[in-house]
């Protein structure tokens, strides 16, 4: 492992840099809005807006690669992304922070799918799934990381903006003073919606949902921290929790995934978030069960994700992955900006503490779907399915397609090594 690693840490420590800016930035925009009087609903567009602009960047950034070359595209973005994070505390206008979202969740998208190039070229078939566990478990780490540091600065001063501004713009250093131009990575078009809900209506309904669940999660968590009076250091540590628990459970969950029926485990992941959910929404404003909320909603969340890609895949070839991984994505990504909308005017008409049954109702209308998908079709073999890798919401297409196609070639080794050793087992 150590050995797989040593040939793309800059370009991991990089997006750990990354990822710190934009956390920060992520939670500040709630933080900040509240201090400036900005509504739950006018909070909610300006979190679609990163989502709106983020779909975008998945479409766009692959052309603008093919036309100028990976370093330049990336260095492009990256400018633009910090320039956007310094100008947020100057116009403090919801009618600005709107397109600035917008630019930062397209540059955001451009400099996964430039990054995600890179890693994937550089890693073997036999190294593929490590890289991009790795690759992974940099991404988490960095926006837990970026919790902290909003308690070093006042959020009513430009400060913390400021600081994520200079991380993003310092992350580049590493990845572009490493790495080389690369054969660009082509990002197959996205499989339509009808296409890819006859090939699985679970895992299409369930990651639109999802894409809800996610970005309410995680745009509009810090607005709810604000409006039920927690304090900054305590909505970084509310936030970080969503995200600790996604790094904890991602293992056990994908463990999990590979040796029961996948449609069950959706269904009980599903419900503990909804439990979890109604646990937050019966804290009433206790620190411990609100923390306690955030760890487990949060926690099923992500492993969701990988499960719905793992699922959906089960019934492709492996020809038919890489159209249908962008399918998803799409599909997650309507999800993620229709969620806040309706997140914040629940919480505008109903109170801050509608935070919580949208999202419990939403985990639990994915469980539900679950079941009646349970009782329409027979389960595929265990044998027959193909392996779990733990790919994180904020991945890529590139990372999606790289790694459902990792995972079918994996599983088919496994397969063939069992098959092998069958006979072996039966002359004994």
């Amino acid at each position: 492992m150590i050995r797989v690693l040593y040939g793309v840490w800059p370009l991991l420590l990089g997006i750990v840099l990354i990822m710190l800016g934009n956390g920060m930035h992520f939670t500040l925009i709630g933080v900040r809005g509240d201090i400036e009087g900005f509504s739950a609903t006018e909070l909610a567009i300006i979190t679609s807006g990163y989502f709106i602009g983020f779909l975008s960047g998945a479409r766009i950034s692959p052309i603008m690669i093919r036309r100028v070359g990976h370093i330049r595209v990336f260095a492009a973005l990256g400018s633009f992304m910090s320039a956007a994070l310094i100008a947020f505390p100057l116009i403090t206008e919801p009618w600005a922070w709107t397109p600035l979202r917008i630019l930062i969740g397209f540059c955001m998208s451009g400099i996964y799918v430039t990054a995600e190039s890179w890693l994937n070229y550089s890693a073997s078939n036999e190294t593929r799934g490590k890289v991009l566990s790795a690759y992974m478990i940099a991404q988490t780490l960095g926006i837990i990381g970026a919790q902290g540091l909003l308690t070093l600065g006042d959020a009513a001063t430009s400060v913390l903006f400021i600081g994520a501004s200079i991380l993003v713009s310092i992350s580049f250093a590493p990845i572009l003073l490493s790495v080389r131009p690369v054969p660009v990575v082509e990002v197959v078009s996205p499989m339509r919606f009808r296409e890819l809900y006859k090939s699985s209506p679970l895992g299409t309904i369930g990651i639109f949902l999802l894409g809800s669940v996610y970005a309410t999660q995680s745009g509009m968590g810090a607005v709810y921290g604000t409006q039920i009076g927690l304090e900054v250091n305590q909505i970084a540590l509310f936030i970080a929790m969503l995200f600790a628990g996604a790094l904890l459970l991602q293992y056990p969950i994908g463990w999990l995934s590979d040796r029961v029926d996948r449609r069950s485990l959706i269904c009980v992941a599903s419900i503990i978030g909804a439990l979890s959910c109604g646990l937050g929404w019966y804290s009433d404003g206790n620190l411990q069960l609100l923390m306690m909320a955030a760890f487990l909603a949060g926690g099923v969340t992500t492993p969701l994700y990988a499960l719905f890609l793992a699922y959906t895949n089960d019934t492709l070839s492996v020809d038919q992955m890489p159209a249908a991984s962008g399918g998803l994505v799409f599909t997650f990504g309507l999800g993620a900006i229709l969620g806040p909308l309706m997140t914040g005017w629940a919480m505008q008409a109903l109170g801050a503490y509608a935070f919580w049954p949208v999202l419990g109702v939403t985990f639990a209308a994915i469980a539900c779907y679950a079941l009646y998908r349970m009782t329409q079709k027979a389960s595929v073999p265990i044998a027959q399915t193909e392996s779990y890798l733990g790919v994180t919401p904020t991945s890529s297409p590139v990372a999606v397609e790289a790694a459902g196609v990792w995972a079918a070639e994996h599983a088919e080794v496994e397969r063939e090594a069992e098959a092998e050793q069958t006979p072996f087992k039966n002359n004994l």
